[in-house]
């Protein structure tokens, strides 16, 4: 593995929807951290995924990503969030952050995803809220992207010399018991 590689991938690692009928348990906006081994339980599965997937979609982008007619990294990071959530396991979105958002899919969503996407925006590296729904608590997770390699700027040249965060992964995971 080349020294750009690795330099990526730690990069990448270091980066540390939509449900109706939700009732908020906490939130980091108005609660202190909760100290419930549930929810930290969930917390490190939520950081591994995110290691995870950051640092496929770097290797990706480095490796197969060579000319802006090439299908994007994150469009393969897409297609993967949508087999976990067909397969039951999690639902994971990529959004966007700033006013230049190309895909409407990839906007904020719901309440969670607008404070997440504001905050992270802001200089935040993680947002995070517990949530409820149908009795099941769920935790609500956004982890900050910013521009990592010259190739994100090949197809988004106006992030060129962006600093903050352009994006996020948005994971809402049920808490493990």
């Amino acid at each position: 593995m080349t020294k750009g590689i690795k330099r990526k991938i730690v990069m990448a690692v270091a980066m540390v929807g939509g449900l109706a009928g939700v009732t908020l348990v906490a939130s980091a906006e108005n609660a202190a951290p909760i100290k419930d081994p549930e929810i930290e339980r969930t917390r490190q599965h939520i950081k591994m995924l995110d290691d995870v997937f950051k640092t496929a979609v770097v290797l990706i982008d480095e490796t197969y990503v060579k000319h802006p007619s090439d299908p994007s990294a994150a469009s393969a990071a897409k297609a993967l969030f949508a087999a976990m959530k067909k397969n039951g396991w999690y639902d994971v979105r990529l959004i966007g952050l700033t006013d230049k958002v190309g895909d409407p899919d990839d906007e904020p969503k719901d309440a969670f995803e607008k404070t997440a996407a504001k905050r992270l925006r802001g200089g935040e590296q993680v947002y995070e809220e517990v949530m409820e729904k149908d009795g099941k608590r769920y935790l609500r997770m956004a982890t900050g992207i910013p521009v990592v390699s010259e190739n994100c700027v090949m197809c988004h040249a106006h992030f060129k010399g962006d600093k903050g965060n352009i994006g996020a992964l948005s994971y809402t995971m049920p808490v493990v018991k």
